[in-house]
């Protein structure tokens, strides 16, 4: 099958892995790619996120399956250009996308579905969030309502970072000021056709620039897959997931569907688990980054028939899907200065070396060809996504920064405990 994927990202690069993995002789086009995806998939001149475009393109080049990896091309429409013109796609409508492109969209379709989330107060000016930090109390959260790459979210007990997070969104639209929920966080992943939805496997990510959960949130600085400890609260991985699929996943599948939204995609559920239960921090409409390349690599059933039947409407024809009785953590690796002002430009070294570390692969987030045609050179903040698989956590995770110790990157920055605490434990 003839399979372009939309995206730059490390993300867009374990689809692509994954893919690649079937042997089913698939041909991967990816737009725009970066320079790791290259060396996998051709790259194609496109403007993912132009719904004209991608979808004159799938046309002329009889594309079987369009995978939209990133959020922006969901919100600009292009799966509904491209379902408009009989094209399978695997990613929400505009309207759906919604989902992850409006926080407080999101926050009325969960009421509306009686699914469990934090309470909320979307405020349009300063007085409105002061009002509501008042009401809510410390700690402090408080949400950009649209995309922010997954860094307009704060929490915090100073009150006044507060104010000024709200501040730098404010002029943009609205923000939501949340009650603080603590626990354990998890991302689950939903294959959804708009009627049914196949939960994948749980992972964990880190989205705390340092170790020890310490520094400023960012877009993700590692992950791991499967969860171990879900088996002291629930019992094991599999009845959590089947009561997030029964009283999270499918009341808001079913809400949207009733809406005239139909969500044909990736719904991704972050969620923390409290004292209270399972409640949702946010959902996305699409693959969570980095959890995606944790997660992928275990997965034993051919990823592409899963997303074309999805994109078709008839996941009944497939039974939930399995993983491998393996685990896998990745690290990111990041520029200087992400995330507030990332220094790009500079070389990388050491990748062949670091794939070559037994049981690791290297998923490219932001890379390019130099100038001078001679090696890579990071073109944003997070740059490359490591990734360990193994029979153990420890093994995983020794691997994983095995690997890194052979990567070099001026002023590059990683987490050293992803994983850390599972592995003690």
């Amino acid at each position: 099958m003839k399979i372009l994927v939309l995206g730059s990202g490390a993300r867009e690069h374990a689809i692509i892995l994954a893919l690649l993995s079937e042997e089913a002789g698939h041909e991967i086009l990816a737009a725009p790619g970066n320079a790791g995806i290259a060396n996998d998939a051709t790259i194609v001149e496109l403007d993912a996120n132009d719904p004209a475009a991608v979808t004159s393109f799938a046309l002329s080049d009889n594309i079987g399956l369009v995978v939209i990896g990133p959020e922006a091309p969901l919100v600009a429409g292009v799966a509904d250009a491209l379902r408009e013109r009989g094209i399978p796609v695997f990613g929400p409508g505009k309207a759906a996308a919604q989902l992850e492109g409006s926080k407080a969209f999101a926050k009325r379709i969960m009421e509306s579905a009686g699914v469990p989330t934090g309470r909320a107060v979307r405020a349009h000016t300063r007085a409105e969030v002061e009002a509501a930090l008042d009401e809510l109390g410390a700690p402090h959260v408080v949400k950009a309502d649209g995309l922010a790459a997954g860094k307009g979210v704060i929490v915090t007990e100073d009150r006044a970072a507060a104010l000024a997070h709200a501040d730098t969104y404010l002029p943009s639209g609205s923000v939501l000021v949340e009650e603080f929920l603590a626990g354990p966080e998890v991302s689950l992943f939903f294959l959804s056709d708009g009627d049914r939805v196949l939960p994948l496997s749980p992972a964990q990510d880190f989205k705390r620039l340092g170790d020890g959960d310490s520094g400023p949130n960012t877009g993700g600085m590692g992950a791991y897959s499967p969860l171990p400890w879900l088996l002291e609260r629930f019992g094991g991985e599999d009845a959590f997931v089947d009561l997030v699929t029964r009283d999270i996943a499918e009341p808001v599948i079913r809400q949207l569907d009733a809406e005239g939204t139909p969500f044909i995609g990736l719904l991704y559920a972050g969620l923390i688990l409290t004292e209270a239960g399972v409640k949702v921090i946010e959902f996305n409409a699409r693959f969570g980054d980095p959890e995606t390349q944790v997660v992928l690599p275990r997965l034993v059933d051919p990823l592409s028939a899963l997303l074309l039947s999805a994109a078709s409407g008839h996941l009944e024809d497939h039974a939930r899907p399995a993983f491998a009785d393996a685990v896998a953590v990745t690290v990111v690796l990041a520029s200087e200065g992400y995330p507030s002002s990332p220094v790009t430009g500079r070389a990388l070294t050491g990748l062949d070396a670091a794939a070559g570390v037994d049981g690791v692969h290297v998923a490219h987030a932001a890379t390019a060809a130099a100038d001078s045609g001679d090696g890579l050179v990071a073109t944003g903040g997070r740059v490359l996504n490591v990734v360990g698989v193994g029979t153990t956590f420890a093994e995983a995770r020794s691997r994983t920064y095995s690997a890194l110790e052979h990567i070099g990157l001026e002023g590059g920055q990683f987490r050293t405990d992803i994983a850390a605490r599972v592995v003690e434990s």
